[in-house]
């Protein structure tokens, strides 16, 4: 857990936004397509080690993104809502649907550093010596690793988008030297794009990279702002544990009263839990996302 920052300290106005010359230009050649690629990642290295911003729970919304892709490559339509509440209006242990297992194990791949067993826990069914030799893909770029990854695991298995796409960012973050998955060739790439073999493939995951970055960008520039809101309110609410409830809503995409209250059953009940979130959303630092009366669920 973070040290909670001086309530005086300005919050980062807005993460530095991806140069215009990085995205601008044609992109119909492997070379020119790497060349933006590269630096559109070595830009977004700096927000990875961003103080200012939450990054589990950056992570965690870029997560639910890119489930959301992966349930529309396998024909289905199930948008955020919908994969919220399979994921956390099931009990434990009840099946969450294909939809919701989607998005378990996008939340899971992203929740822990990169690893032979963490993704292991993640990805049901894939054995971990086939993640170990993802994860040791070579080539000249990272790109070019989890392009390598997505054919490889495309070709034994012809369903398995969603394991392919999560084994391509985790390589490419491994690459990077990041310590966890960040959803990004996930968020661009098209059900056709994973048909695709050799320097097709190649070129398709450089030009995803850049639009993935697009859309990471922006999101952590918000993300950092509703931190400071939210920390800014804190000294306002009387609730015993706020400042905790705090840190566990800017670890997730989304936080129920009740998985609250179970945290912290020594401080708060249910309905206190309900209280304060309600409170929060009175002083405009947390949003109710469900849109419901009841099972409600909330985020920044």
């Amino acid at each position: 857990m973070r040290k909670p920052r001086n309530q005086t300290t300005v919050a980062l106005p807005m993460l530095p936004p991806l140069p215009d010359w990085i995205m601008s230009g044609p992109t119909e050649s492997l070379n020119a397509a790497a060349f933006r690629s590269g630096a559109a990642l070595a830009h977004l290295t700096f927000v990875t080690t961003a103080e200012d911003l939450p990054q589990t729970l950056w992570r965690d919304r870029l997560a639910l993104a890119a489930a959301e892709i992966c349930v529309a490559h396998s024909g289905r339509r199930e948008g955020a809502g919908a994969l919220r509440d399979a994921l956390h209006l099931t009990k434990a242990g009840d099946d969450p649907g294909p939809a919701g297992r989607v998005f378990r194990q996008w939340s899971r791949a992203v929740a822990r550093p990169v690893s032979v067993s963490n993704l292991s826990r993640a990805l049901e069914g894939v054995v971990p010596e086939q993640i170990a030799l993802c994860l040791d893909a070579t080539g000249p770029t990272p790109v070019d690793r989890a392009a390598q990854v997505i054919e490889s695991v495309s070709e034994r298995n012809r369903r398995g988008e969603t394991v392919a796409l999560i084994l391509a960012d985790a390589v490419l973050a491994k690459s990077l030297g990041w310590t966890h998955v960040l959803p990004l060739l996930s968020l661009a790439l098209k059900a056709r794009d994973l048909q695709l073999r050799g320097d097709d493939l190649r070129l398709a995951c450089h030009r995803a990279v850049g639009v993935g970055v697009q859309q990471a960008l922006p999101l952590a520039a918000e993300l950092s702002r509703a931190e400071f809101r939210l920390r800014a309110v804190v000294p306002k609410l009387r609730a015993k544990g706020a400042a905790r409830a705090v840190e566990m809503v800017l670890s997730q995409d989304v936080l129920t009263p009740v998985a609250l209250a179970r945290a912290m059953p020594e401080i708060l009940s249910d309905r206190a839990a309900r209280r304060l979130c309600e409170r929060l959303v009175e002083l405009g630092a947390l949003r109710e996302l469900s849109g419901r009366d009841t099972f409600r669920l909330y985020g920044v």
